[in-house]
């Protein structure tokens, strides 16, 4: 068996996320297991003695680079102990990584990694000490029919002023297209005391502003015992002293009710940015994907959000060549983007899922239709993103900075438009709160992503 580490050396850990915010969270809480076991984490980039690969595989393209990925740990190290973890090994393609991968961990055994570590390289497993709740990892999850799931708690996250805290697992919602649903497994969501005690370290860490994610976010609770939903988990964590800013991962539009908008109304830190996840304007794709709501009721959901702020940035998924789209259902979909006017639109092509009901159809459409109709939804995208950055022109926002890039210190308002602004001295002024006055756009470079849509860095002035 490999060991990590020669002796007296210290044993090193890479871990890279691939997909979602859940997995982010996850990649976080498994690194800090892999710390308290005595690694030390490095980049993906450099030589270590372990691997942990957080695969996805949402699209053919993710699946693919989760693979890659796996691959180049492979060569980067080949005495390395390769993890893979996530939708791709639950997906059931454990053949294709026969000979690359040492350890395969699913998605119920994530917090199972230590575990499976020691299992491998033949070191000795010590028992589970009695902790607190801060500090426990274990929890009984009653939906799983496999026995007890150790969920992951963190403690830090990547940067100080924000946190991704996963408060639900799981979806049944089975869209026609999505492979999710069979890799996730069942829904399961995390007690509200428990997510309220999660909120408390994070809070006690330093973290200011906490983001609820979760596979299916908008079905939170409905596995529990006492039915919370997610405006009450929102009022819970709200009431954590330290937390000043809780943001929503994507959401449907059937959670927006007026009982919602009242819960997250009493707040005072719900951020006001929704991510309503549309997939398509039209009313006979929509059917066809097993969305369960009509362009109607989307539209009525957005209307109550802007009612609620007027400033409110609502972003939103588009995918567009969907099985059986015709040029009519693509131009319903280009004109309800066009009214609805998204801060910002992720536009996809359809990609076929082996597994799904939608690659099954023998209406495809054709790559150089999806092309040309993925160029007009993202320009009637682009027209929504620059009618809502105008419309932020001249207004004034709490900004919490997190990073000094080409000379100002940038952060976000609480509708996630990113802001520049020059402080007056050259002191440390990351996680600190200031109001500022947005003013045209800064052109400095962002090496973490290309500069489009809200992610357009605005030019502030500090309001004193």
């Amino acid at each position: 068996m490999p060991q990590c580490g020669k002796q007296g050396t210290v044993k090193t850990a890479a871990v890279l996320t691939m997909g979602c915010k859940v997995n982010s969270y996850e990649s976080e809480g498994m690194a800090e297991l892999l710390e308290k076991d005595g690694y030390t984490i490095v980049d993906f980039d450099s030589k270590a003695d372990v691997y942990l690969i957080n695969t996805c595989t949402v699209t053919q393209i993710a699946a693919r680079k989760s693979r890659q990925m796996i691959h180049k740990a492979r060569l980067t190290n080949p005495d390395a102990v390769i993890m893979a973890a996530g939708c791709y090994v639950d997906r059931g393609t454990r053949g294709l990584l026969d000979g690359v991968v040492d350890i395969l961990i699913p998605n119920k055994d994530k917090g199972d990694l230590i575990g499976l570590l020691h299992q491998y390289t033949g070191e000795k497993q010590v028992d589970d000490e009695p902790v607190d709740l801060a500090d426990k990892v274990i929890r009984e999850d009653k939906e799983r029919k496999k026995g007890a799931v150790k969920q992951l708690t963190i403690r830090r996250a990547g940067q100080r002023t924000r946190a991704f805290m996963k408060v639900q697992d799981g979806c049944r919602q089975f869209c026609t297209y999505c492979i999710i649903p069979f890799v996730r497994g069942p829904l399961t969501s995390r007690p509200v005391e428990d997510c309220v005690e999660q909120a408390r370290i994070l809070a006690g860490n330093g973290y200011k502003e906490v983001v609820l994610t979760g596979i299916d976010l908008t079905m939170y609770g409905e596995d529990l015992d006492v039915h919370p939903d997610l405006g009450d988990l929102i009022l819970a964590v709200s009431k954590v002293d330290g937390i000043k800013r809780i943001r929503l991962g994507s959401l449907e539009p059937r959670v927006v009710t007026p009982a919602f908008i009242e819960k997250i109304r009493q707040t005072g830190k719900l951020c006001p940015h929704f991510h309503l996840a549309l997939q398509s304007g039209c009313a006979r794709t929509l059917k066809a994907m097993n969305r369960r709501y009509t362009p109607e009721e989307f539209e009525k959901a957005v209307r109550m959000l802007r009612d609620y702020d007027p400033d409110a940035a609502i972003t939103t998924d588009i995918i567009v060549g969907f099985p059986g789209e015709t040029d009519q259902d693509h131009q319903e979909a280009l004109d309800f983007v066009r009214r609805i006017g998204f801060a910002e639109c992720h536009v996809f092509r359809y990609s076929q899922m082996e597994g799904t009901a939608a690659a099954k159809r023998a209406d495809q459409v054709d790559g150089n239709v999806k092309k040309v109709r993925s160029d007009q939804m993202l320009a009637a995208a682009a027209e929504g993103t620059e009618a809502f950055m105008k419309r932020m022109q001249g207004k004034v926002f709490d900004v919490i900075l997190e990073q000094k890039e080409s000379g100002y210190w940038t952060g976000y308002t609480q509708n996630y438009v990113k802001i520049g602004v020059q402080m007056p001295d050259d002191s440390d002024h990351h996680g600190e709160e200031i109001r500022v006055r947005a003013d045209g756009y800064l052109d400095i470079s962002n090496a973490n992503h290309e500069a489009s849509g809200l992610e357009k860095i605005m030019k502030g002035e500090r309001q004193l």
